[in-house]
């Protein structure tokens, strides 16, 4: 079916950034991105933007720290230099999401930690090994509540006071994580910490693809998560160089401290960026909202403008709709649609953790160990193996644009399936004393280092680039949060179960992730319709018209 208001000009969002699919240049009104159902009839209709009626300002807004100050924001001779200074901005806090979901892996095997914790030794004690995996799962139970109460939060008093909202609790959360004496001061201050990068993680990206244009897209989407992987691996070898200070209490406190660099540089630094144009509009700030155009964009700027208030006019009228109870208990036909799409990001998110990453990032030394090599070995192993998943990352451009995102997905699943069968079986005789020991070993490690490039190159990507494909743009942030709450259900179940998996199954805990990978495939193949190469609208209009959970009976 073709779209209701002419040529749409489309382009592929980058994994973490949430476009607004409005192009700096338009030639006419029907050229301009809106939702399927808001635009019917002819241009006069269009330009009437006279009767939007801006709702007040949030009360609450003034008690929430920083915000957006035009004299204060940075100045540059040309806007090109503007889109890569906020991209730059934007791949350091996605740099310390990584950082800060990477920084427990080393922190879980020093014996100084665990003693302080109360859980040492791990080996052989059912509670110990419980309470481990239960500190590192307690996070995401915070990044849950960040990123619902942000996604709300960047819409009523702007995306930059939300992600400084983000930076306050995140600075406590590690402050209270390096002073830590006991496991329940040490939970407390990951929940904290998990908040306040849930919250970030959920604003920054709908921020940056908002302010910026995007225009070298593939290689944005290279960056974004190149430096992403980067943070873990940055968390990992801090940790790794951290283990020689004879000091073994700061050799675990202070990589955990780090953490405030990061949180001190986003929470000062978004100051002196531009707010979201679309925010500003949304509140009644056109004159902002032009300049803030002016400053990131070449060229004339109206069109845009005028296309940022179209949609923002149908985003008041149907307000109703934007909120998180309403996508999740719908009451008509729209809300309906947009429950469906709620399920589909949320799975989505969860299917990613289903195929084992969680296993590699975290417990990466422990399935070495497990396979014979000595603990200092296996430590240098896993952090190896972090740099090749930070490269694999750039094979994404290719198969994410030229294969779309389904294919992707299924082959992804299907390669990971089949290495994680190989690895299983050579793990299982890799445990066994013997001449042959370390040759199994050393397979082991080269089945799991091409596992994690193969996760890298297909479904590291895809689940963060999905829900901006699907949600219109007046839920997208909402969108976005729930895409993090998938994330956090998945990422809180896989970390709390695999210490137990190693010491119940051992080998087999490989063999249950190759189930789970080709239990992921149905899914991809029959709900999630293919997106690359279609516009928001044509998203739109497809969601409109199924009436199928089956994507086949549905197209």
């Amino acid at each position: 079916m073709t779209p209701r208001h002419g040529k749409v000009v489309h382009s592929t969002p980058s994994p973490l950034s949430l476009e607004t699919d409005i192009p700096a240049k338009t030639g006419s009104i029907s050229q301009k991105l809106t939702d399927s159902k808001h635009v019917e009839g002819d241009a006069e209709q269009d330009d009437d933007y006279s009767n939007v009626k801006y709702p007040e300002p949030w009360k609450y807004e003034k008690w929430f720290l920083g915000g957006y100050g035009q004299k204060r924001m940075l100045k540059f001779k040309k806007p090109k230099t503007m889109y890569y200074a906020i991209n730059l901005f934007a791949g350091v806090a996605i740099m310390f999401y990584g950082y800060d979901q990477g920084v427990m892996s080393l922190v879980n095997l020093n014996p100084d930690y665990q003693k302080r914790m109360g859980i040492f030794p791990t080996d052989g004690n059912p509670r110990n090994v419980a309470a481990l995996g239960g500190i590192v799962s307690v996070y995401y139970g915070g990044t849950l509540i960040g990123a619902l109460v942000a996604g709300s939060l960047a819409d009523r008093c702007g995306r930059i006071k939300a992600v400084i909202f983000g930076a306050m609790w995140a600075f406590v959360g590690a402050v209270l994580q390096a002073s830590s004496y006991n496991i329940t001061w040490m939970c407390c201050a990951r929940v904290i910490a998990g908040v306040g990068v849930g919250a970030i993680d959920c604003v920054i990206p709908v921020w940056s693809a908002e302010v910026s244009s995007h225009q070298a897209r593939g290689a944005f989407l290279a960056i974004e998560f190149f430096m992403n992987i980067g943070g873990l691996a940055l968390a990992y070898w801090i940790e790794y160089f951290a283990f020689f200070n004879p000091n073994k209490e700061m050799a675990w406190r202070t990589p955990l401290a780090l953490q405030i660099v990061f949180v001190i540089v986003i929470g000062i630094g978004i100051n002196f960026f531009p707010e979201s144009p679309r925010w500003l509009m949304k509140v009644g700030r056109e004159e902002e909202s032009r300049n803030v155009l002016k400053a990131t964009r070449d060229g004339d700027v109206e069109a845009e403008l005028n296309g940022i208030k179209k949609i923002v006019k149908f985003e008041l009228e149907t307000s109703t709709s934007n909120h998180y109870y309403a996508m999740l208990f719908p009451k008509d036909k729209y809300s309906r649609q947009l429950r469906w799409r709620v399920i589909l990001a949320v799975w989505l998110q969860v299917l990613q953790e289903a195929v084992g990453i969680g296993v590699i990032t975290v417990y990466a030394v422990d399935l070495f160990k497990n396979a014979g090599f000595e603990e200092e070995l296996s430590k240098l192993l896993a952090g190896f193996n972090n740099i090749s998943y930070m490269f694999s990352v750039i094979f994404a451009v290719f198969t994410l644009d030229r294969y779309g995102r389904r294919s992707t997905m299924v082959w992804g699943a299907a390669a990971m399936a089949l290495i994680l069968l190989i690895a299983g079986f050579l793990d299982k005789y890799a445990q066994i004393p013997g001449p042959s020991q370390k040759k199994y070993g050393a397979g082991v490690v080269a089945f799991t280092f091409l596992y994690t490039a193969t996760f890298g190159a297909t479904w590291l990507t895809t689940p963060w680039l999905y829900p901006t494909e699907i949600f219109p743009l007046n839920v997208r942030a909402k969108g976005g949060a729930w895409s993090v709450v998938g994330w956090s259900i998945g990422n809180g179940i896989v970390t709390m179960i695999t210490p137990f998996l190693f010491q119940a199954i051992s080998y087999g805990t490989l063999f249950l992730f190759f189930g789970l990978n080709i239990f992921c495939i149905p899914f991809i193949i029959l709900i999630y319709p293919e997106t690359a190469g279609r516009s928001l609208e044509q998203m739109d209009t497809f969601f409109e018209h199924g009436d199928s959970w089956n994507v086949f009976k549905s197209s």
